[in-house]
């Protein structure tokens, strides 16, 4: 096991005592007294189950301070506290078992193993009881969880829910504590109105928001955490199903003349609700709403948690439209609101407005894939107020979510699927069936033209998807940025999120990257990285303003390691070091010049393996691996006599000629070397067993693990392109059979080491039948490699 944190921050005695003071640890006289008994006086108060001297002293006794003697009784026997004593305790509190996480004669080994922080002193004095145990409280143990959460999960922080308003938030090591009592929260319902009529009513587009805020949020005013979600009122997923297109047909010749038609525009003209008068506070209240867990760690630790699922949604008005601009526009204006720049009501049709008058006008978003999408977006529009955005598995340009170079191609495990069948599903005013009935006719008119203004037909880049790509605005972000991406994301492909980093490293914002091994997950539940606790302390430096120096002590890069388990490193940026530059040779990838050399094969395959690669793609990625030159063109380079780690985006350049007028290349990145590598998704560890505050919501603890059974092989990146699009996704180019032309293309930027004795692999070939249209069509590709390269922009040699 390993743990690492980074949301620790350097404090200064003065500030250890203070807080302490402040959560009731440290008492008026302590330091006066020796180290050992200011030691046991902290244990028995951090125990929140005593109640009589007794009480304490059976806790103790059930605690070992040496392999053999119990804490009382070696507090008896008066001896001097020592380094390994107050570890071997250390461990015990922070739920490590002895003679099964470590031995007792050497607690200390397995402290610096699992990476934990720790103070040593020849003699201790009281102010290094105090300073180690402030540490103490901050470190993470086996459950997932600082032992000041833990502590506080079980009622030692419970006291503070009566504290004065003014005296909270209290802040521990520059993060808020959980010091709110979730049974008083306010939970109420607003409608938020929009610039738009996307619904052609002729009325502004309203918009629900549900709101979850601490009581003392009637007297104080509280930042927001906003998370938008299109699901969150519920979805269709039987619609999505009917929507989902036929992808097992063939590519065709596409015409260079050809004009996708534009996508329905929305009326300017139109009325907004009449204002009958104010209420000082909303009148319609919820009991539950699905919610992102990180949100729930964060409402008792003093923010307030918005949810909303926008237009086209139950409950609110509008058209569902895919990552259109109307939909930015609808979640950027709850963000408006909530700063206090734009109207919202009480309900749908009273006329009575209502103000966010609880909340300091500083707001965050938070959420993954869609969601995270969304936090962007809004991003991008420089709207004022928000200070913050987490986004997680987000889409940059919805382009590269559904399409690819020329290309229809699916997001991973969902092909066929495209931006009709998402709003399809996510078009939840279904939800309220005489509400639907209404705006049917206009619905389907509106999604019929949302479908053919995507076109599937040629798979360009046009209009409907500049509409959606939000980069050419992300220089108009003015938030701090937290990015976080699966580097093994199929679904997100990891070229979103490098993207906007790129981009925003060359801006004057706060950007913080993280990248993990996983694939479209969330990751604030893991048992080897502190992610709630660096949000926490990021966002109290957000919006609570506290001088925490959060920028500073999170590390501008965090990448999780593919090689180790539980192993996290900093870095300053994704690509850094020395280029590296493959040609291709017969079946080599080597460093050396290339040869005059072909490579061809032929995309088709028998009526059966057809069949079963279209029903189970995984049967089909396996023949690719082992295919030995039918379908597709294997590279391998020589083995590594030493680990390297390859950062950045790799990129392929090649001579291509297709037997038809239409064709595609498609290639793999393989990391090639027999080996236990971590499972594709995080085991469970604890079900329920990540309580987010005292008597309120809990998380499931969870890790990646080394896989039972080594593999022997990887895919660390792909890529694919049209021939007819070989220079721009925008630009359809002529093309002959026979014509040998030059591709260029990106594959998915890696951050990946390949082990000593490890091979790089590189497959070409054309139909990916997890992700591209399947014509198993008969077309020979011919593919010279004199001026072949893979160019991958960063290496770094470990060794």
């Amino acid at each position: 096991m390993k743990i690492n944190q980074f949301s620790i921050i350097n404090a200064e005695p003065q500030q250890e005592q203070a807080e302490l003071q402040a959560i009731h640890l440290l008492k008026d006289g302590d330091m006066a007294i020796s180290a050992a008994k200011l030691w046991q006086f902290l244990l028995l108060r951090m125990h929140g189950g005593i109640d009589s001297p007794l009480t304490g002293q059976e806790w103790l006794h059930d605690i070992l301070a040496t392999p053999t003697v119990a804490v009382d009784d070696w507090l008896a026997g008066n001896a001097a506290l020592t380094t390994p004593v107050f570890y071997r305790v250390a461990l015990q509190l922070l739920n490590f078992e002895p003679e099964v996480d470590f031995t007792l004669n050497d607690p200390l080994k397995f402290w610096d193993q699992v990476n934990l922080p720790r103070r040593d002193h020849d003699t201790w004095s009281a102010a290094d009881v105090v300073d180690a145990i402030y540490l103490l409280l901050n470190t993470r143990g086996k459950n997932g969880q600082t032992l000041i959460d833990s502590l506080t999960s079980q009622g030692f922080l419970k006291w503070t829910y009566q504290l004065p308003v003014t005296d909270k938030p209290l802040f521990f090591n520059g993060k808020p504590l959980a010091c709110f009592d979730p049974h008083e929260f306010i939970r109420e319902v607003v409608y938020v109105e929009t610039g738009m009529d996307t619904d052609f009513d002729g009325q502004a587009d309203l918009v629900k928001a549900e709101i979850i805020r601490p009581q003392e949020s009637n007297v104080k005013k509280f930042p927001a955490v906003f998370t938008a979600s299109p699901y969150n009122q519920g979805t269709n997923d039987e619609w999505g199903e009917k929507s989902t297109h036929n992808v097992n047909h063939q590519l065709h010749h596409k015409n260079p003349n050809y004009q996708a038609p534009v996508e329905a525009s929305f009326p300017t003209n139109f009325a907004r609700q009449a204002v009958k008068g104010t209420a000082p506070h909303a009148t319609a209240t919820f009991t539950s709403t699905p919610a992102y867990t990180l949100n729930n760690y964060l409402a008792v630790r003093g923010y307030a948690i918005v949810y909303s699922a926008g237009i086209g949604t139950k409950d609110s008005d509008g058209l569902q439209t895919c990552g259109s601009p109307e939909q930015t526009a609808a979640m950027k204006a709850v963000v408006e609101w909530l700063h206090g720049d734009r109207r919202a009501f009480t309900d749908r049709h009273s006329g009575l407005l209502t103000t966010a008058s609880w909340c300091n006008g500083n707001v965050a978003m938070t959420g993954r894939s869609y969601l995270g999408t969304l936090s962007t977006a809004v991003a991008t529009t420089g709207v004022a107020g928000l200070k913050a955005i987490i986004s997680e598995a987000a889409i940059s340009s919805w382009y590269d979510y559904y399409r690819e170079n020329g290309l229809v191609r699916a997001a991973g495990g969902f092909q066929g699927e495209d931006a009709d069948t998402l709003a399809n599903e996510t078009f939840s005013r279904t939800k309220r069936p005489a509400d639907f009935q209404r705006i049917k006719p206009t619905y389907l008119k509106y999604i019929k033209q949302l479908a053919v203004a995507m076109d599937r037909q040629t798979g360009n880049y046009n209009a409907f998807w500049a509409n959606r790509d939000y980069r050419p605005n992300i220089s108009k972000i003015k938030a701090a940025v937290m990015m976080v991406h699966g580097l093994n994301d199929t679904n997100v492909k990891p070229s979103n999120v490098k993207a906007l980093a790129d981009r925003l490293q060359e801006m004057p914002v706060t950007s913080k990257l993280i990248l993990h091994q996983g694939q479209h997950i969330y990751i604030n539940a893991f048992q080897s990285l502190d992610f709630s606790e660096m949000v926490n302390l990021w966002l109290a430096n957000k919006l609570w303003a506290v001088d925490n120096n959060a920028d500073n002590a999170l590390p501008n890069v965090l990448v999780q390691s593919n090689k180790l388990p539980e192993t996290w490193t900093a870095y300053d940026q994704w690509t850094a070091g020395k280029p590296v530059i493959y040609h291709l040779q017969a079946g080599r990838l080597t460093s050396a010049a290339g040869e005059s050399a072909t490579c061809q094969f032929n995309d088709q395959r028998s009526p059966a393996d057809y069949q079963a690669w279209c029903r189970k793609p995984a049967k089909w990625q396996a023949a690719l691996v082992k295919d030995d030159g039918h379908f597709s063109c294997r590279f391998i380079s020589d083995k590594l006599d030493h680990s390297l780690i390859l950062r950045g985006t790799p990129h392929l350049s090649l001579q291509v000629a297709s037997s038809e007028d239409h064709g595609m290349i498609s290639a793999e990145l393989i990391d090639w070397g027999s080996t236990k590598r971590l499972t594709t998704s995080p085991v469970l560890i604890n079900r329920g067993g990540l309580p987010l505050g005292y008597h309120w919501a809990s998380d499931d603890l969870r890790e990646f693990k080394f896989q039972k059974e080594a593999s022997p092989y990887k895919m660390i990146s792909s890529g694919h392109i049209n021939l007819q699009n070989r220079h721009r996704p925008d630009q359809t180019e002529d093309l002959r059979a026979g014509q040998l032309v030059d591709v260029s293309l990106d594959l998915q930027p890696i951050f990946h080491e390949l082990a000593a004795g490890h091979q790089l692999g590189l497959i070409i070939y054309s139909t990916d039948y997890e992700f591209t249209l399947r014509g198993n069509e008969d077309i020979t590709y011919t593919l010279p490699l004199e001026r072949a390269t893979l160019t991958i922009p960063g290496s770094q040699e470990e060794r």
